[in-house]
């Protein structure tokens, strides 16, 4: 039986399993990650993961975690093509949410972790995957097929694997199997079978579904290098994406009682024309599809509550879309399998005691207050007093955002993960909120309204220029 520390097995060869590969090697004296699929030696598709042809990017606080962990890779992507953003132009970004465009004057204050690196999921797996391989205590074993842990007692010690181009089967040892084999994970089932308690689920329900086309693009057709809509989950929406050389992402989403997710890119564009400016939908016209649209009839989101569970194997962590998948239309998946790794990475260095539970504890935390406010999103609220507030709030909260460059940067921030959703409830905040809503209130100002705000100008003075 192999110890702690000694052996590590980790199941699949996604972003989510490249990334615990990585923070494993710093504990462990060997890494194994062992992959169904024959991995390519070029940015390309591979059949394992059908989702990679459907868009994907990296969020502020994934992008910044991506380079703590792989010192000058951010670097390596603006070489290899991807398109890089760095967060001080927000004239590059077309955003409207709710009917609210995004369009302030000036600079934001800290640009730096906004700062973006857009490529296709291929492209960034390659690149991780290869900084990954270059580790010298990491092994990746492709085509070779996982059949199920291996338990002792109340202990996972290992895997059994079936290799593909022979047949051969056997048992890798492992003092911790992670597993993050996504969506198709049968982690649970496995568990059930060995008398542990099934986790519990939440769920929440598809609110529709999406299409993606990858598009070839000329350079400087299209000014933005990405255009976001997202005009609630009961609209149709849209997300523009540049990836790296001259190739482009469009998903567009339609709502659950529409006529489904387009099936054409003609009928693609037919949608967001009535969404995007007719600068970008220019553009589009002029698009050349690659490859076949993409479709996905569901955006139900699910989170195996492994913490709640009274009796957990010691020697197996679940992280990724194995533990929590959101909806696939705010982009959040790899951004938060990043934000586990770290987790991950932070219990490791407290040691193995009792590692499963206090990650799956460490995790919640960093899922938790996403999926309360997809939640929210997605589903059809009760109509009461408090949700009526809390609408009026996200309003003068998103028409603020449109001209005042400070409230658009801390929605900006919150939307990339970098600041947890409370932030948006700062007080400070909201009195600049409250003072941009003002000026909306009627076309000429009222006495009272202008004595308001004089008087907070002499009050607040310092806070004011500093904002």
């Amino acid at each position: 039986m192999a110890e702690y520390g000694s052996h590590a097995v980790v199941l699949g060869a996604g972003v989510a399993g490249l990334l615990a590969a990585c923070v494993l090697s710093d504990s462990h004296r060997t890494v194994t990650i062992v992959e169904r699929d024959a991995l390519p030696d070029d940015p390309g598709p591979r059949t394992g993961v059908p989702q990679g042809r459907h868009l994907h990017n990296f969020l502020a606080r994934g992008t910044q975690i991506l380079g703590e962990l792989f010192p000058g890779i951010l670097d390596e992507l603006a070489a290899a093509g991807a398109t890089v953003d760095d967060g001080d132009d927000l004239s590059r970004i077309y955003v409207r949410v709710a009917g609210y465009e995004f369009a302030p004057a000036g600079r934001l204050a800290d640009p730096g972790p906004l700062a973006a690196y857009q490529a296709s999921r291929p492209f960034l797996e390659f690149h991780i995957r290869r900084r990954v391989a270059a580790l010298e205590n990491v092994t990746i074993l492709d085509q070779h097929n996982v059949v199920e842990p291996v338990m002792a007692g109340n202990s996972v010690v290992g895997v059994r694997t079936v290799n593909h181009r022979d047949g051969v089967a056997s048992v890798m040892q492992a003092g911790l199997v992670v597993d993050a084999t996504g969506r198709a994970m049968r982690t649970s089932h496995f568990l059930e079978s060995h008398g542990f308690e099934t986790p519990p689920e939440e769920r929440i329900p598809s609110v529709g579904g999406y299409s993606s086309q990858l598009l070839r693009i000329r350079h400087g057709v299209i000014a933005e290098r990405m255009a976001f809509v997202n005009d609630g989950s009961r609209a149709p929406g849209a997300l523009l994406v540049a990836y790296e050389g001259d190739s482009w992402m469009l998903a567009v989403f339609r709502p659950v009682g529409d006529d489904g997710p387009p099936t054409s890119f003609d009928e693609m564009v037919a949608v967001v024309e009535r969404m995007l400016p007719a600068s970008i939908v220019d553009g589009l016209r002029g698009a050349t599809p690659e490859g076949e649209i993409s479709i996905a009839r569901s955006t139900a989101a699910v989170w195996h509550r492994y913490d709640q569970m009274a009796e957990l194997p010691e020697g197996l962590v679940v992280l990724g879309d194995a533990l929590c998948h959101l909806n696939p239309m705010y982009g959040q998946g790899m951004s938060m399998a990043a934000l586990q790794a770290v987790a991950l990475r932070d219990c490791l260095e407290v040691g193995f005691a009792d590692l499963p539970r206090r990650f799956y504890m460490a995790a919640a935390e960093q899922i938790l207050p996403v999926w309360t406010l997809n939640r929210a999103n997605d589903r059809v609220p009760p109509r009461t007093a408090k949700r009526r507030l809390r609408n009026q709030m996200q309003q003068a909260a998103l028409r603020a955002a449109t001209t005042d460059i400070a409230v658009a940067e801390r929605v900006l921030r919150v939307r990339g993960l970098i600041d947890p959703p409370a932030r948006l409830q700062d007080p400070s905040l909201w009195l600049r909120i409250t003072l941009v809503n003002l000026r909306y209130v009627v076309p000429r100002k009222l006495p009272l309204q202008k004595a308001f705000q004089r008087g907070v100008a002499r009050r607040f003075p310092r806070w004011l220029a500093a904002r």
